[in-house]
C-alpha cells in the first residue's frame, strides 16, 4: 500500500554578489500557510532549478534526465537565469522562501552556476540569507570535491543519494559510487553544513530481507546527520531494472515484506531519535526540509529548468487563479524556447477550487500533523473539513478502524493509518468532490431563485 505514497562565506568566491532586494518582504515564515490569508500567499514561493544532466542512467530511474552530448555549462547557466527572471517576474512574488537544486545530478553542475541562479533570485525578489538552500549531491569523489565551493555559491543545505551501503545492490542499481564514497562524502557535508544534511536511503531493493534492511540502516544512522528521506523502490516501464525483473535476472521481494521493511524503518529511525514528520522523511534537532514541507502545504512553487513543474498564480498578465505549469522536458528544445521567448513553458493548466482543493488535500494527508482547520481555511473559507468530512460513512469508518483521526487538531492520519494513505486517499478525494458538488448546486439554487421575477 506504501509504493505510490513514499514516491533540499558566498562572497569569497563570487564577490559581486547581491543577496537581498531593496523592499525586503521579511524574514521567513515557517508555516506561511497557517499564519496568514491565501492573498499573501500569493506573494511567497519557493523555487526549484532542475539539472537535467547525468553521467549515467541508474538502472531504476525514469526521470527527465539526459546524458550530456558536450559540455554546455554556460548556455544552461545563461537560459537557467533568463528562465528564473522571466518566471519570477510573472509570478510577481516578492519573496522566495526556499530554493533546491534537484535533477539529474546538479552536483555535476558548476558551483558558479549556482550562484547565478542565486544571483539572479536577489535581484527579483527577497532571498534570506537564512532561507534554505539546497543541492542534491551524488556521492562520488567528483561530488564531494566540489562540496566547499558549493557552500560558497550559497547552499546550506545537502541531499546525498546514498540509496544503499552495499556493494553489491548499488551495481544492481546502477550507481557510481562505493559505500565508502558515500560515506566520505556525508562526513564532509556534516562538517561543512553541520544539522544541514540529508540522506536518501533506498528499500525493497532486490533480494532484500528485512534482517538485512535493519542492520544496514543502524549501520547508516551511526554516520547520518538530522534529517533521513526513505524510498521505497518501484519498477518503472521501461527502465533496465524492470526489463530484468521481467526476464528473471533479479527477483524484487514481496509487497507484504515491503511493508514490514517500512515499518521496520519507522522503529528503527525513532529509536534513534528521528521524528517521522512526512510520509518518507524523518528528522530530528527539527530539521526538516523547509522546502519539501512548503510543497506539502500547499505553497506556491515555481519550478526553472527542463522538465521543472511549478504551481503559481501569474499575476503578472492578470491571474487570478493558480496555474500547474510544465516546463519542456528536451534540454537542447528548452534552450532554444528559453533564448526565443524567456521561458519554456510547454503546458500550463488553471486550476480550479476543486483541483487546488485535492491537491491540498493529498500533499496535506502526507505529513504526520496532517491539516488543521486554519490551514484548510485559508483555502476553502466557506467549506471547513468538519462539513467535508464529518458526516461522511466512508471516512467515520476509516476512523472507526483507527487509521483516520478527525476532531479539533484537523485531519491527519494515525500511525498505522499513514502506511495506508493510498488507500485511504480515494475515499477522501471522493468526499471533497461530493461536497464541493453539492455547495455549488446550492450556490446556483440561490442564484437562480434570487433572478426570478418578484
Amino acid at each position: 500500500m506504501i509504493g505510490h505514497t513514499l514516491h533540499a562565506g558566498r562572497r569569497a568566491l563570487y564577490p559581486g554578489l547581491r543577496y537581498f532586494s531593496e523592499t525586503p518582504c521579511g524574514e521567513i515564515i515557517e508555516d506561511v500557510l497557517e499564519r496568514t490569508d491565501y492573498p499573501r500567499v500569493t506573494k511567497q514561493a519557493s523555487l526549484y532549478v532542475h539539472w537535467p544532466y547525468c553521467l549515467r542512467r541508474c538502472s531504476y530511474c525514469n526521470f527527465n534526465k539526459y546524458i550530456p552530448k558536450d559540455n554546455n555549462d554556460h548556455v544552461m547557466t545563461e537560459c537557467l537565469q533568463r528562465e528564473t527572471e522571466t518566471l519570477l517576474q510573472l509570478s510577481q512574488v516578492s519573496c522566495i522562501t526556499s530554493v533546491f537544486f534537484g535533477g539529474g545530478t546538479p552536483s555535476l553542475a558548476h558551483p558558479s552556476t549556482i550562484a547565478a541562479v542565486l544571483e539572479t533570485v536577489s535581484r527579483r525578489a527577497y532571498l534570506s540569507d537564512k532561507a534554505e538552500v539546497t543541492l542534491e549531491v551524488n556521492p562520488t569523489p567528483a561530488g564531494k570535491t566540489k562540496l566547499e565551493d558549493f557552500c560558497r555559491a550559497g547552499v546550506n543545505r545537502f541531499s546525498i543519494g546514498v540509496q544503499s551501503l552495499k556493494d553489491e545492490d548499488l551495481k544492481i542499481l546502477g550507481r557510481d559510487h562505493s559505500p565508502h564514497q558515500a560515506l566520505q562524502t556525508v562526513d564532509e557535508a556534516r562538517r561543512l553544513c553541520p544539522g544541514r544534511v540529508s540522506v536518501d536511503v533506498m528499500f525493497g531493493r532486490p533480494n532484500q530481507s528485512v534482517e538485512s534492511w535493519e542492520n544496514e540502516l543502524s549501520e547508516l544512522l551511526t554516520v547520518c546527520d538530522d534529517h533521513v528521506s526513505l524510498y521505497q523502490l518501484t519498477l518503472e516501464r521501461g527502465t533496465q531494472l524492470f526489463k530484468q525483473v521481467r526476464g528473471g535476472e533479479v527477483t524484487m521481494p514481496a509487497e507484504d515484506v515491503t511493508a514490514e521493511m517500512y515499518q521496520c524503518a519507522r522503529r528503527t529511525l525513532q529509536q534513534h531519535g528521528f521524528l517521522q514528520y512526512e510520509v518518507s522523511n524523518f528528522a530530528r534537532q527539527n530539521a526538516v526540509s523547509h522546502h519539501n514541507r512548503s510543497y506539502w502545504k500547499g505553497g506556491q512553487y515555481i519550478g526553472v529548468g527542463p522538465g521543472a513543474h511549478g504551481r503559481f498564480v501569474p499575476l503578472g498578465e492578470g491571474g487570478v487563479l493558480r496555474e500547474a505549469r510544465t516546463q519542456t522536458l528536451e534540454p537542447d528544445v528548452w534552450i532554444r524556447e528559453v533564448q526565443q521567448r524567456g521561458h519554456a513553458t510547454r503546458r500550463r493548466i488553471q486550476l480550479s477550487h476543486l483541483e487546488l482543493l485535492e491537491e491540498v488535500l493529498v500533499m496535506g494527508m502526507r505529513m504526520t500533523q496532517g491539516i488543521n482547520p486554519k490551514h484548510w481555511e485559508s483555502f476553502s473559507p466557506h467549506l471547513g473539513l468538519h462539513e467535508v468530512f464529518g458526516t461522511s460513512s466512508d471516512v467515520q469508518e476509516l476512523i472507526r478502524s483507527g487509521q483516520l483521526i478527525l476532531d479539533d487538531r484537523g485531519l491527519r492520519c494515525s500511525w498505522d493509518g499513514l502506511a495506508l494513505l493510498d488507500s485511504m486517499l480515494p475515499a477522501l478525494l471522493v468526499e471533497l468532490q461530493r461536497q464541493m458538488s453539492q455547495r455549488d448546486d446550492r450556490a446556483d439554487g440561490r442564484t437562480k431563485r434570487s433572478s426570478d421575477p418578484q
